[in-house]
């Protein structure tokens, strides 16, 4: 089947920059391992599959996939699927609902000449462990004094549960050198999908992010999945109603996610399309 594919770069304004994204429209009749093998293919974080909905309320389904499983939920292909739907479908502005496996979520699209921007309502926060901040940042390879003083290490979801792990001082981002084998068995613990290193100081924040593919680990330059958690818990903890997160700027992908607090905490960023095609599959 020759299906059509959209490749963007998302929480960027410029090509090739940002975290890529290919998404693969009608993709009804695709099957799960065609879908495994084809993120595989692409070697990008995630790689999204357009279906019809299968919830009421829902215009879409959203099927997002890492290059090793299935994940129930995550941001930059959320935001960017919902661009390329927007594309496909001639329009200049939508408000579309989005089905994935954590729930059913709001993104509002508006489409610029040639840079887009997309908002989404995350799943309501939930808050989980504390987590040691000697055993985060000794997984992370970072310094034992870079513990911020009064912000633990905590797991927190918005959709998908990540370990949010704040540190003292920005120049602590400089310094990580995750240990593949302490970072699985510190994910694996508490469930998360990346530990999100981050130094929050008012309404920005400087943020790494970092998850295994197999026994390697990976660096992502944008997750928005890990955003939303860490608005919640910047709220929570600081009062903070909104952040500006840089991220990925160590791997030459600057990106900038927006995130507002509120009963469901709010993401957003730009979006760029760096090619259509279509793809058999």
């Amino acid at each position: 089947m020759a299906l059509p594919l959209t490749w963007l770069d998302v929480f960027t304004a410029r090509r090739l920059t940002g975290n890529g994204l290919a998404v693969v429209h009608a993709a009804d009749a695709v099957d799960d391992a065609t879908m495994l093998a084809f993120a595989r293919e692409t070697r990008l974080s995630e790689t999204s599959f357009v279906q019809p909905a299968t919830e009421a309320g829902a215009d879409y389904r959203n099927r997002i996939w890492m290059t090793t499983r299935e994940l129930p939920f995550a941001g930059h292909p959320s935001i960017g699927t919902a661009v390329a739907i927007a594309r496909a479908r001639g329009v200049r502005e939508a408000s579309y609902v989005q089905q994935t496996g954590a729930g059913l979520q709001a993104i509002d699209v508006e489409l610029g000449d040639d840079v887009a921007r997309a908002s989404m309502l995350q799943e309501p926060a939930s808050f989980g462990a504390e987590v040691e901040p000697s055993l985060a940042l000794r997984a992370l390879g970072v310094g034992e004094e870079e513990a911020h003083p009064e912000l633990p290490p905590q797991v927190v979801a918005t959709g998908l549960a990540q370990l949010i792990v704040p540190v003292r001082s920005a120049s602590a981002l400089d310094r990580v050198e995750p240990d593949a084998a302490a970072l699985r068995t510190l994910l694996d613990a508490h469930g998360s999908t990346c530990a999100y290193l981050a130094h929050v100081e008012g309404e920005t924040a400087s943020a790494r992010s970092f998850f295994l593919d197999g026994a390697t680990v990976v660096e992502d330059p944008a997750t928005g999945s890990a955003a939303g958690p860490l608005m919640a818990y910047a709220h929570a903890r600081t009062g903070a109603a909104r952040l500006a997160i840089d991220q990925g700027v160590a791997m030459g992908r600057a990106s900038r996610l927006l995130c507002e607090a509120g009963d469901r905490v709010q993401v957003g960023g730009d979006a760029v399309v760096v090619f259509d095609a279509t793809v058999d599959l």
